[in-house]
């Protein structure tokens, strides 16, 4: 067991150095780390490879941002509006997204590893290329529906769902 952990988190981080060349066109990312965003909106900015980690962002409001490459690692993100946010390349490991709204959002090559998804809008959102543990996947193709209005993928193709 400690040595699957072991190289499932060595799989997580030799990916995100591996997209990491691909973040040094992204000047100047912000840091929000611990801190308390709750309720604050974001909506349609340009946050490309920010650092949201350990933040509170319940009710928060990313509407259409770009949050390309960001880290929200180990968040809670409760109720939050991620309507056509473009999550793609991030890293959303241990993220809490009950009640959260992530309808036609894009998560390609994202990582979502230990994330919760209790009660989330996935509606047209694109997970392609996304990493995610069995149970999320089959939790998820369970609710999976719609296309993703900017990439034009379906759901349910993007999670592999039977």
């Amino acid at each position: 067991m400690f040595w699957q952990r072991l190289v499932t988190f060595i799989l997580v981080i030799s990916l995100f150095f591996w997209a990491y060349p691909a973040l040094a066109d992204w000047t100047h990312p912000l840091s929000f780390s611990n801190a308390e965003l709750t309720a604050r909106d974001f909506s349609g900015q340009s946050l490309q490879a920010s650092e949201f980690s350990n933040a509170n962002m319940e009710l928060t409001k990313f509407v259409g941002a770009d949050l390309r490459g960001a880290i929200f690692s180990a968040s809670v993100m409760t109720k939050a509006n991620l309507h056509q946010a473009n999550l793609g390349n991030a890293m959303v490991d241990q993220v809490n997204f009950t009640g959260a709204d992530l309808s036609d959002a894009v998560l390609t090559e994202t990582i979502l590893l230990r994330s919760i998804f209790t009660d989330t809008n996935i509606i047209g959102a694109d997970f392609s290329d996304a990493i995610l543990d069995k149970g999320q996947i089959k939790e998820l193709c369970m609710k999976a529906s719609g296309v993703n209005s900017q990439t034009g993928v379906k759901t349910r193709d993007s999670l592999g769902c039977k």
